[in-house]
């Protein structure tokens, strides 16, 4: 998600405040909120997916190759 959507998304939240928004414009920060989250969960995931742990025998675990690849995730 890139910085213009992000000001778009503040912009219409301050304006929501303010002055009240539009059918069309409640339906723009709808489809711009979505966007955002999904790709937060996307970063995260991604973030998750990238974890290594050092076993107490001194093996590692990669946790994205043991638990990232689940259906639902």
């Amino acid at each position: 998600m890139d910085d213009k959507k992000i000001a778009r998304i503040n912009e219409l939240y301050h304006k929501s405040k303010a002055e009240g928004l539009t059918s069309e414009e409640q339906k723009e920060q709808q489809i711009l909120r979505r966007e955002y989250i999904d790709s937060f969960k996307r970063n995260l995931r991604s973030q998750l997916n990238n974890i290594s742990i050092q076993e107490a025998d001194g093996s590692i675990t990669d946790l994205g190759e043991k638990y990232g690849n689940k259906k639902g995730h």
